[in-house]
């Protein structure tokens, strides 16, 4: 293609704009193509769209006029069909023989695979086995596995991909509120008066809630959109205020606003006063003026010094968001989540909003945006990470592990009261041998983790067992495993994705999968009933399982159980709480008159029920170092993130014929003056290396980077920027620290 990346997106922009023109047949046959109504495969944004298929080939999809998105997608979802027939798609089982791979069949790939994890089981104990999943998988799919491995194996070894995004914004949703997920909607980007976007590149991540704060921006009065990003990115293009600052300083910069706020009265005493509690530590046990007496040092001249960036844009920012009377509604995303300090920077966030009262009204939000399409719905909500279990239950909590049993049908004390295993500590075991087999579904680890390449050793290392749901090979991953199972792909099956707006939609089943491949949920029932389990695992089709999902959401903060499949068909996404079948669903929870768990005679507008107390909590929470920081010999930070055509590891858009010619290779974004000084111009390579490891790239000098930082793209399998990166994590969310740590560059 002759076409520049600038002319690519306008002409993509202009089909995707077409994608949301009203169909007179969307729902019905239109000719020869029938339309089924499902949902975006790629980010967590959730967008609804209908796909159109004429016998057993997709052949288009069209976005949801009745949906949030209004029919628009962005050009990865307008240009999903060509996944489906990809080169690469995997259509039937293999076993690993020597150095290569054997065509198998589904007998013996599952016997095979039955046989080891048996074999694990029976000499080294449960937690000799795991399961690393995705925010990927349908939320029946997750479900299953989740229940097959913490109540049938009886182990709590249930990890996956939304550790690596979304731990952070999970422990500081609970850590706040008492209980995760937003608690605003999409709806109030429609009133923002003020946009805090921190962490997140939204117009190349989350393309089409970007065009909502654009068409905000453009029919607001005196709308203002302040961004804090050490780049200079294609979401910053429109912001008033952007604010570029030292890797790891946002905590200082955050607590600066907060100390503005104080200093000027733009503060709101009254909410403070009836719904706030203040806490250091792990405590909620201090007073408003203990945490205005923790700010006192926290100056906008203080916070600039450190961070590299002027007072004067701190304080602008703390006034706009402030501001008596006008609303403000912040996002962001892995930037703030994938640090040693994610919990921390994520609460200073919350702080912002309960500070000010900016919460619970229309246009006042803080809306965490989520990385993949059900890591909220499928992971978070369900349960299936290694402390959790489904729907607010924890695994330390005796009484929960009762419901849970008694809901599951399996003995008391089944469920095992040791948390299980978080990512990178998961990884470990399988690197030192205490986890013998592995199982991976919807997501590519071989890519995705931090200091990959450790991580590949211990997947190849001998005597472990991995085995790998995959709809393509080889990726990163499917290339170590031992059993590769062939999945079946997002429109070839039916189930539930949950988006960041705690919004349920059921993606309908348009097309038979292709060649012998099965849906996960069909897989990992075959595998309980060969490990014995079966009656654990009884679902013939989704919806059975969905039944059952829905009674263990019954009577929890999270209750959707009025959310019934045949509501679901009807419906373009419904949003919970919804705990009965006449109820319209939540845009705002914990507010009185919206949410149904606030008593309508609350004296309150808001009730924190999460909390013991009813009130959210202010954290008392400093600047805190990265857990790495330049120095002599690594001299330059380095971070990473996305583009607007490719999406997490690249399997599926990378099969997409306009996107693999668009800003597919990882290039190393470089400021001219570092370029100037390393004596390389556009387009050399040059070899970034870390304490852990190297990765050659292509440079990219770009005036929008930030001098002393290389930024790289995580897309392409070819040029591993997570060989570089470093696989820290926070002490609390156990999130490794994907942003930030320490480089050298040389020309290659």
């Amino acid at each position: 293609m002759a076409l520049s990346r600038r002319d690519f997106l306008k002409t993509t922009a202009a089909a995707s704009a077409l994608s949301a023109l009203p169909a007179p047949a969307l729902a019905a046959e239109d000719g020869d193509t029938r339309w089924t109504k499902s949902v975006c495969r790629y980010c967590g944004t959730g967008c609804g769209l209908y796909v159109g298929a004429r016998g057993d080939q997709v052949v288009a999809v069209r976005g949801d006029p009745e949906d949030h998105n209004a029919g628009f997608l962005c050009v990865k979802g307008a240009l999903l069909p060509q996944i489906l027939s990809a080169p690469d798609r995997l259509l039937h089982p293999l076993i690993r023989k020597g150095n290569g791979f054997q065509r198998a069949s589904w007998d013996e790939a599952m016997g095979l695979v039955a046989a080891k994890f048996q074999e694990a089981i029976q000499k080294f104990g449960p937690d000799a086995v795991g399961f690393y999943g995705s925010g990927q998988g349908l939320t029946e799919e997750t479900y299953a596995a989740n229940k097959l491995f913490k109540a049938g194996l009886r182990t709590n070894n249930v990890d996956g991909n939304p550790r690596l995004c979304m731990a952070s914004a999970t422990a500081g949703y609970v850590g706040t509120y008492g209980k995760d997920e937003p608690m605003g909607c999409y709806e109030d980007l429609d009133h923002a008066d003020v946009f805090l976007i921190i962490g997140s590149n939204t117009a190349e991540a989350h393309p089409v809630l970007f065009r909502r704060i654009v068409r905000r921006k453009e029919a607001g009065r005196n709308v203002k959109v302040i961004v804090l990003d050490p780049r200079r990115t294609a979401t910053s293009r429109i912001a008033d205020l952007h604010l570029s600052f030292k890797p790891g300083a946002d905590l200082a910069i955050l607590n600066a606003m907060a100390h503005v706020l104080f200093a000027e009265g733009l503060v709101d005493d009254a909410f403070m006063k009836d719904q706030v509690a203040f806490g250091e530590g792990a405590e909620a046990n201090k007073t408003r003026a203990d945490y205005e007496k923790s700010l006192a040092a926290c100056t906008p001249q203080a916070a600039a010094a450190l961070a590299g960036c002027n007072a004067e844009d701190i304080v602008r920012a703390a006034r706009w968001f402030g501001e008596k009377g006008r609303t403000a509604t912040s996002l962001w995303c892995m930037g703030l989540n994938q640090r040693t300090q994610g919990v921390w920077v994520n609460q200073l966030v919350h702080n912002l909003h309960l500070v000010t009262g900016k919460i619970g009204v229309p246009g006042s939000t803080p809306l965490s945006l989520t990385g993949q399409p059900n890591a909220c719905g499928g992971v978070r909500d369900g349960g299936a990470l290694s402390h959790l279990l489904p729907y607010g239950r924890v695994v330390a909590n005796e009484k929960h592990r009762a419901e849970m049993e008694k809901l599951w049908g399996v003995a008391p004390g089944t469920i095992s009261p040791k948390p299980g295993l978080p990512t990178v500590d998961l990884f470990r075991a399988l690197e030192d041998g205490k986890l013998k087999c592995l199982y991976v579904m919807c997501t590519n680890p071989g890519q995705s983790l931090p200091n990959v390449d450790r991580y590949r050793k211990a997947m190849r290392r001998e005597g472990a067992f991995l085995v790998v749901t995959e709809a393509f090979h080889p990726t990163r991953t499917s290339e170590l495993a031992d059993v590769v199972l062939p999945a079946a792909l997002w429109a070839e099956k039916e189930g539930v994705y949950g988006c960041t707006e705690r919004r349920y939609h059921l993606l309908e089943r348009a097309v038979a999968p292709r060649g012998e491949a099965r849906p996960d949920l069909d897989i990992l029932c075959d595998l309980a009933a060969r490990l014995g389990h079966g009656k654990l695992l009884p679902f013939k089709a989704p919806a059975e399982a969905w039944t059952e999902i829905l009674e263990t959401a019954r009577g929890t903060a999270y209750d959707f159980s009025g959310m019934t499949r045949a509501r679901l068909q009807q419906s373009h996404g419904l949003l919970w709480p919804l705990p009965s079948a006449g109820h319209p669903g939540t845009k705002r929870r914990y507010v009185r008159g919206e949410d149904p768990f606030v008593p309508a005679d609350h004296p309150l507008r808001m009730k924190f029920y999460g909390r013991p107390d009813g009130r959210a909590v202010v954290w008392f929470r400093p600047q805190r170092d990265p857990g790495e920081v330049v120095d002599a010999a690594y001299p330059l930070w380095f971070t990473t993130g996305r583009v607007l055509e490719h999406w997490h590891t690249g399997t599926m858009t990378r099969n997409c014929r306009e996107l693999r010619h668009a800003n597919a290779e990882a290039l190393a974004e470089l400021h001219p003056q570092d370029a100037a000084r390393l004596g390389v111009k556009d387009g050399d390579r040059v070899r970034v290396s870390s304490r852990r490891g190297a990765e050659t790239f292509r440079a990219k000098v770009a005036e929008g980077a930030r001098l002393g930082v290389v930024f790289v793209q995580m897309h392409d399998p070819d040029h591993l920027c997570n060989r570089v990166t470093h696989d820290a994590v926070d002490p609390v969310s156990r999130q490794p620290e994907f942003k930030i740590c320490a480089v050298k560059l040389e020309k290659a």
